[in-house]
């Protein structure tokens, strides 16, 4: 695909937005969804065949990325936030992705909420704790708790998943402090207000003593960590 793309024309740089964990430094990857990946090079690959820069990093840091470099002014403090299979994000600080301790990702689909549910027995995070915000809102969690996809959920179901993540967004405002916060992702974008102005509801009734983020939906639709990829691969990635 890239041989086509390029068309005989010399390639300058190539960007990668994948599932970690990884090392973007040395861009050997190991993604869960991948279990026959495991410390693959994949820099190392892409550079050895296509003769030019590669950089690469988890797909919700670069999708974040994507979400900053397309805004104009641009925020000092963004949070990307992807409510899909799972819950994922990354979060931008003075124009540079923000790295954990030995630079691992931060799991922000994995804090504990105080949540509401109708069948709590239903709710049990892929990770193995009882009660992460991953569990309720993505559409793995969905599908586990309601028994049906996103799109099926009744208006009482749909207030049920988006208090919870007004509660989730209330510990990211609390901690993180954002200047902005966008959803991306197949659960966020499919039912936009229908999430979205409860979650922000709950968040803002909870929020007392800082000021409260602007919350929406991505602009960029399903294109965010692939329009990501594109800056990393111009600007490389730090």
């Amino acid at each position: 695909m890239i041989n086509q793309v390029a068309k005989e024309e010399e390639i300058a740089g190539i960007g990668v937005a994948i599932g970690g964990p990884l090392d973007w430094k040395t861009g050997i990857v190991s993604p869960l969804h991948q279990p026959e990946w495991r410390d693959v090079p994949l820099k190392k690959i892409m550079e050895d065949q296509f003769h030019c820069p590669c950089y690469l990093d988890v797909d919700t840091n670069v999708a974040a990325w994507g979400e900053y470099k397309n805004l104009t002014p641009r925020p000092r403090k963004l949070l990307y936030m992807t409510l899909s299979t799972g819950i994922g994000g990354g979060y931008i600080i003075d124009g540079k992705i923000y790295r954990g301790m030995k630079g691992a990702h931060p799991e922000i689909g994995h804090q504990t909420i105080n949540f509401k549910c109708l069948q709590p027995e239903r709710v049990m995070c892929e990770c193995g704790a009882p009660d992460c915000l991953e569990a309720l809102v993505s559409g793995n969690g969905i599908l586990r708790i309601y028994g049906k996809t996103a799109e099926h959920l009744t208006d009482e179901e749909w207030n049920e998943v988006a208090y919870n993540l007004g509660q989730g967004l209330r510990n990211l405002a609390t901690i993180y402090l954002p200047e902005l916060i966008v959803l991306g992702g197949g659960i966020a974008t499919g039912a936009n207000d229908k999430l979205l102005k409860t979650a922000k509801k709950v968040m803002k009734s909870r929020l007392n003593i800082i000021p409260s983020p602007e919350v929406r939906i991505s602009n960029l639709g399903y294109d965010t960590a692939l329009i990501g990829a594109i800056h990393i691969a111009m600007d490389g990635i730090s």
